[in-house]
């Protein structure tokens, strides 16, 4: 009879862990949906599964360093373009300040400074074209989109009149060329450095809070004592020095300075990787790990067509695409903030 009551009687205690773990679950889903990174995490490992199932060269050593490589090289200028995009500016001009530096760097070396100067020399220059842009466009209120354009136009000039149209080798000096992107995995160490280092900064610093607030606010960040044109010319210098890094890594990396290297190309791959990783056009949004993410994604885009010999124009309307539904997302995103504000 004992026996009988006791298999009869009710076990509330065994529903309660499964339930407890439902609502962590549950709310591990709800944090991980809010974070405006999760779609396009979710895109990237579908495309990662998906290429891994259609090639079994995908996964293979040397073509996932491939990947990371072309990765690193945007990712570090689209971590200046989102500080850029957030503060409500942008930078068409980051890419000819990728082929322009290594050419500074080599020049300084060649009249007589060791690599290493030689290289500080060239991330100098990166900084002030950041600063002729940042001064041009805050001063005297021009749109940064023809500041930066006539920039690029500028620099490209340039750049081809002291190379005359005509690729270098840089110079080799052991240990600065290994760490500068000689060295297998040198520059994707520089990537994730940069990433976590400026993701901190605009997470967890005045300059990154400022830096919110000149693109989502203007008036009311003025109001409250931001210096917004201190703000908006430091990041175009940080977007430069960010450009001319990238491209003196890629000229160690491949052992080569290309005047025609570097370019809209990977300007636009950096614009859109960040726009696709949940940087908003319209100022005020963004984070430097989306940006990195949609980087990734374009990379794991473009190495998989290649593998699969998928016409390389296919990629571009596949680039268009994406472009056109972040920024629908975005707007929509955007009205609604602007609904509850």
């Amino acid at each position: 009879m004992a026996e009988t009551v006791l298999s009869d009687a009710p076990r509330p205690e065994l529903k309660r862990p499964t339930e407890k773990s439902v609502r962590i679950w549950s709310r591990l889903g709800q944090l991980f949906v809010r974070q405006r990174e999760a779609s396009i995490l979710v895109v990237t490992i579908c495309l990662l599964i998906y290429f891994w199932v259609s090639s079994a060269d995908f996964i293979s050593v040397p073509n996932l360093r491939t990947i990371f490589e072309y990765l690193s090289e945007t990712a570090i200028i689209a971590v200046g373009e989102v500080f850029l995009l957030i503060c409500g500016e942008i930078d068409l001009s980051v890419g000819q300040i990728f082929a322009f530096a290594p050419f500074i760097m080599y020049f300084a070396n060649q009249a007589g400074l060791p690599l290493w100067l030689s290289v500080i020399v060239g991330l100098l220059a990166s900084l002030l074209v950041g600063l002729v842009n940042g001064v041009v466009t805050v001063w005297f209120k021009i749109p940064s989109l023809i500041t930066t354009l006539g920039t690029q136009f500028l620099l490209n000039g340039i750049t081809l009149t002291i190379s005359n149209d005509f690729p270098v080798i840089p110079p080799h000096v052991g240990q600065v060329n290994q760490i500068m992107g000689a060295a297998p995995y040198s520059e994707i160490i520089w990537a994730a450095t940069v990433m976590v280092v400026f993701q901190v900064v605009l997470t967890y610093t005045r300059w990154g809070l400022h830096t919110f607030a000149a693109g989502g606010n203007l008036l009311g960040a003025s109001e409250a004592g931001v210096n917004i044109s201190r703000i908006k010319i430091g990041n175009f210098m940080l977007t430069g020095l960010l450009g001319g890094l990238a491209g003196i890594l890629g000229s160690f990396r491949i052992d080569s300075i290309d005047p025609s290297s570097g370019g809209t190309g990977i300007m636009f791959s950096a614009v859109a990787g960040a726009v696709i990783g949940g940087t908003s056009l319209f100022g005020g949004v963004g984070t430097v790990v989306g940006a990195v993410i949609g980087v990734l994604a374009l990379s794991i885009l473009r190495d998989g067509f290649t593998l699969l010999g998928v016409n390389a124009n296919t990629y571009d309307i596949v680039l268009g695409a994406a472009i056109i539904i972040a920024m629908i997302v975005n707007l929509g995103l955007h009205t609604l903030r602007e609904r509850r504000r």
